[in-house]
């Protein structure tokens, strides 16, 4: 099969320059503390579907108000990283594909074909990516990559609806401004005090793997296959009865998925276990950061029990559980890490990030949620998308939650699942049987 197309730098269009043209703005201890890697999502149309041309005018009138996207990464002099804003511009390439989208779509082609490839090195080239495959049918895949230390998903959600308003709108589109003082969201005291272990959590500490676990073998990546389960709108309201009392539809799946998950791995009973839970950090920091902020304002709650009481306990425990890790991510947590990063400033320390690395989890789990997110009503005019995906997932125990784009109030879970788990995860994950006895 004959794949042709074309690759372009696309640089914004501004009816006046940016206040921040030529910055070069320091990360934040909350940009350090997020992936050092790209974040590929996928979305699919099916025909009709907007041009490419619309797509890419919209593009670069989107852009403008986030000159960060059109920047590139680099390191001063003291080994600091920065954010040029530098406008050298965003990548586009521009995929012909000789067949239709359902039969991409029914075949589960590779995921990582659909998006640009990730670059060998993360300094110099474009922190957003994005390829336009065509089809045949006249369908299309928009695969859309960032850097995650330029952005967090709540600040991409934010973009992918300017560029989707930008698309619709055509000349008619006022440009918003976001929030962009990346430094305003990272004030220490006036004599830094961290209270909390945070070269252990969010950083690693000597040759430490931080929070995750280390009692279990790694399993190989081929030996790790991704799972998707679709969660209905009914299925749902009778997981959120079970539990009972407030609740939001994130937690209560994440407690049905981390009894299931936990039932199948074989572990012993009195193995601790923990769920590594993104938190936004926007509405909790002192004073709150406005919910329009572009970059990285997330910091991680670990829910963390024994086995026999995440499989034994009712929903509702385990939910309680959950709920009680996320709220001491309060504005004394936050605090301390902003002092912790501005001491570690202060020493030269080169911080290395926690997130996700390796190729497994076990016993422990990590959990992205897009329920707050808008990609799933991404619309450029021909309709939202028939399908919106993560990459392929090549972490044991790495879950992502995301709401469906076709069935109303339903979720789909994408999740790397150990393949000889893979059948037993199955015959499970739609039972709601408050206890459950392990995998041995």
């Amino acid at each position: 099969m004959e794949i042709t197309g074309t690759t372009t730098m696309l640089k914004p269009v501004y009816s006046a320059p940016h206040p921040l043209a030529g910055e070069k703005v320091p990360l934040t201890v909350f940009d350090r503390a997020a992936l050092d890697s790209f974040v590929p999502i996928v979305f699919a149309y099916p025909a009709p579907a907007p041009s490419n041309e619309a797509l890419k005018e919209g593009l670069r009138r989107a852009v403008a108000p986030y000159p960060h996207l059109a920047g590139r990464l680099l390191v001063d002099g003291q080994g600091r990283r920065l954010l040029h804003l530098n406008n050298e511009g965003v990548l586009v390439i521009e995929a012909t594909v000789p067949i239709n989208l359902a039969d991409v779509l029914a075949m589960a082609a590779n995921v990582c074909d659909l998006y640009p490839a990730t670059p060998e090195d993360n300094f110099g080239v474009a922190l957003l990516q994005i390829k336009l495959n065509r089809y045949k049918c006249g369908g299309l895949v928009i695969g859309l990559s960032y850097h995650h230390q330029t952005a967090d998903g709540v600040s991409m959600s934010n973009f992918i609806t300017t560029w989707e308003n930008a698309v619709r709108e055509g000349k008619d589109f006022i440009a918003p401004t976001p929030f962009l003082d990346r430094a305003t969201t990272a004030v220490p005291r006036r004599t830094p005090a961290p209270v909390f272990d945070h070269r252990s959590i969010e950083f690693k500490s000597g040759e430490s793997g931080g929070c995750t676990s280390e009692g279990h073998d790694l399993v190989l990546t081929l030996r790790i296959k991704d799972l998707s389960v679709h969660f209905t709108a009914e299925f749902v309201a009778e997981l959120k009865a079970r539990v009972g009392g407030r609740c939001s539809t994130f937690q209560c799946l994440l407690a049905h998925v981390w009894k299931k998950i936990t039932a199948v791995r074989g572990l012993q009973p009195d193995e601790f276990t923990q769920v590594r839970v993104a938190v936004d950090c926007r509405g909790r920091a002192s004073p709150p950061v406005p919910t329009d902020f572009f970059g990285n304002m997330v910091l991680w709650a670990f829910p963390r029990l024994q086995v026999r009481d995440v499989l034994n306990w009712s929903y509702q425990s385990v939910v309680g559980a959950i709920q009680g890790a996320v709220s001491r991510i309060n504005e004394e947590y936050i605090q301390s890490f902003v002092d912790f990063g501005t001491l570690a400033d202060a020493n030269g320390e080169e911080l290395v990030a926690t997130a996700a690395a390796g190729t497994a989890l076990c016993p422990d789990a990590e959990v992205d949620s897009w329920m707050g997110l808008r990609c799933h009503l991404l619309d450029f005019g021909t309709g939202p998308p028939s399908v919106v995906q993560p990459p392929d997932l090549p972490i044991e125990g790495l879950m992502v939650f995301v709401p469906s784009p076709t069935a109303k109030g339903g979720v789909d879970l994408f999740m790397g699942v150990a393949e000889d788990q893979m059948e037993a995860f199955k015959k499970i994950c739609y039972s709601l049987d408050g206890h459950l006895a392990p995998r041995m």
